[in-house]
C-alpha cells in the first residue's frame, strides 16, 4: 500500500466519521453511569471485562457506596467480593480504594477536571482521563481501548502499532480536536458491532470502501 499524505489521510478520517455517525447515530459510552465518581468507578472496573458485566455489577454497588469517603473506608477484601466477576478484581479494589482516598484528602470527594492531574490519580490512565474528559466534562477525547487500536491498524492510519498514547498521538494529528470524542465512540461502537477482532464483517461494513483492510479479510494493510 502507498503511504498516505497526512491530508489524505485527513479527508479520509472526515468520511469516515460521517459514515459511520450514519451508521451509529447513538454512539456514546455504554457504561451506566450518574455522577461522575460512579463513571470513574465503571471505567477501572471495565478493564479486561465487558461493559455489559460492568453495568450487572454496578447498580448495587452505586447505591451502597456514594461517596468517595464510602468507597475509601471500605476494606479491601470486601470490595474484592463486589467486584470479582469483572476479573483483576484484588488490583481494582486497590486502585479504587486509593483513587477514593485520595480524592476524598485532596478534591473535597469531587473528580479533578484537569487531564494531568486525573492521569496523576490512582487506577486512571490515559484512556480513563479521555473518557472522563470527555463523557463528564464534555471537552474532546481520543479513548484509545482495544477495538480502537485494532480499527486504526485495520483502516491503515498506523502499522502495526499497539502503544495506545503512540495511536492517540498520531489520531490526534488526523481527526480534528472537535470531533475526537465522536471518533472514539465510533470506534467502540463499529468495533463491537461489525469490525470484529476475529472474522470482521468486511461485507457489511459502512466504510469498507474507505478500508484498505477491506480487501484482505480484515488483516491490516503491509
Amino acid at each position: 500500500m502507498a503511504r498516505e499524505s497526512l491530508e489524505l489521510q485527513q479527508a479520509r478520517a472526515k468520511t469516515l466519521l460521517r459514515r459511520l455517525r450514519k451508521a451509529y447515530p447513538d454512539a456514546k459510552c455504554e457504561l451506566d453511569w450518574a455522577t461522575p465518581l460512579e463513571l470513574a468507578v465503571a471505567t477501572i472496573l471495565s478493564a479486561q471485562c465487558t461493559d455489559k458485566r460492568v453495568n450487572k455489577v454496578t447498580p448495587a454497588l452505586f447505591k451502597k457506596y456514594r461517596a468517595a469517603k464510602d468507597w475509601a473506608e471500605t476494606p479491601q477484601d470486601t470490595l474484592e467480593r463486589e467486584f470479582h466477576s469483572t476479573g483483576f478484581f484484588r488490583n481494582k479494589a486497590k486502585n479504587v480504594r486509593a483513587l477514593m482516598a485520595r480524592l476524598d484528602a485532596e478534591f473535597g470527594g469531587k473528580l479533578p477536571k484537569d487531564f494531568d492531574v486525573l492521569i496523576s490519580l490512582p487506577g486512571i490512565g490515559r484512556k480513563t482521563a479521555n473518557l472522563l474528559v470527555a463523557t463528564v466534562f464534555g471537552r474532546p477525547g481520543l479513548v484509545v481501548d482495544t477495538h480502537f487500536i485494532r480499527l486504526s491498524n485495520r483502516l491503515g492510519f498506523v502499522k502495526n502499532e499497539q502503544d495506545a498514547t503512540r495511536i492517540e498521538r498520531t489520531l490526534q494529528k488526523i481527526v480534528p480536536e472537535k470531533d475526537w470524542t465522536d471518533w472514539s465512540h465510533a470506534m467502540v461502537f463499529h468495533g463491537r458491532r461489525c469490525c470484529f477482532a476475529r472474522r470482521p464483517n468486511c461485507a457489511g461494513c459502512a466504510v469498507k470502501t474507505l478500508c484498505p483492510s477491506a480487501r484482505t479479510d480484515g488483516k491490516p494493510p503491509k
